[in-house]
């Protein structure tokens, strides 16, 4: 199921959905390109993460915003 997706071009998108693997529940977070025949494919480029590792995932990405520059 695709939770929500951020635009990275025309021809390419970055896409979280939540999947179901051999009985096994994961949140992926994949870029997908868009296909000669428009339809939007998944690349390799991107993580799966296992349900208790989310919240560790979601403080690293908070820790890597506050290290940014501030604009």
């Amino acid at each position: 199921m695709i939770i929500g997706e951020i635009e990275r071009s025309d021809t390419e998108t970055l896409k979280v959905e939540n999947s179901n693997y051999r009985g096994k529940d994961f949140v992926s977070v994949r870029i997908y390109y868009l296909a000669d025949n428009g339809e939007w494919r998944p690349t390799k480029k991107g993580i799966t993460v296992k349900p208790d590792k989310i919240d560790e995932l979601i403080d690293l990405l908070k820790q890597a915003k506050e290290k940014l520059p501030k604009e």
